[in-house]
């Protein structure tokens, strides 16, 4: 067999086993590994560009959550209810960081159904919330004040996710 014979049968196999070795990756994005970690240092703007909000601002909370969400996001109002039934735990604060949104638009969609944020932070290109392992919106993280990672929610908060943010805060304080 000369050298042009085997390479023909070298390369085909190669590309075959290739071919199956990713079907069988897993290509499910996964941030629940960010559990367990802290977060690192960060500052946003505020919605209103007056204040910058900082990590170190979170260490006074003993529990803060920080939810990702935007005016033109449809799940973001079905989470909407559960965020005002938690700004009532007193041990808990929530930074709403508004995902490339127009202030108006945010501002309004506030004004009608409550505004349940201790602080309020946008993120108009997209890149913080990158930082923050977050890959759409909504997304919640329940962190410590220790800025350590509790949970992490990937979609709208639902009465299972409040339910777990509640005991845990209870269970914790």
């Amino acid at each position: 067999m000369n050298v042009k014979n085997i390479f023909l049968f070298i390369l085909p196999a190669f590309i075959l086993i290739t071919f199956f070795l990713a079907l069988n990756k897993n290509n499910e994005y996964n941030t629940q590994n960010l559990i367990g970690n802290q977060l690192s240092d960060f500052e946003l703007k505020t919605l209103d560009n007056e204040k910058i909000i900082r990590s170190s601002d979170l260490k006074i909370n003993k529990f803060t959550l920080i939810n990702f969400w935007a005016s033109w996001c449809a799940p973001c109002r079905t989470e909407h209810n559960y965020l005002i039934l938690l700004k009532k735990q007193k041990q808990l604060k929530i930074l709403g960081i508004n995902f490339k949104d127009k202030k108006i638009q945010a501002l309004n969609f506030l004004e009608e159904l409550g505004n349940p944020y201790y602080y309020l932070a946008k993120d108009k290109n997209g890149k913080a919330s990158i930082e923050f392992g977050v890959y759409g919106i909504p997304e919640s993280i329940l962190i410590d004040r220790n800025l350590n990672i509790i949970m992490k929610f990937i979609g709208p908060l639902n009465e299972e996710d409040y339910k777990k943010i509640i005991q845990y805060i209870n269970n914790n304080e």
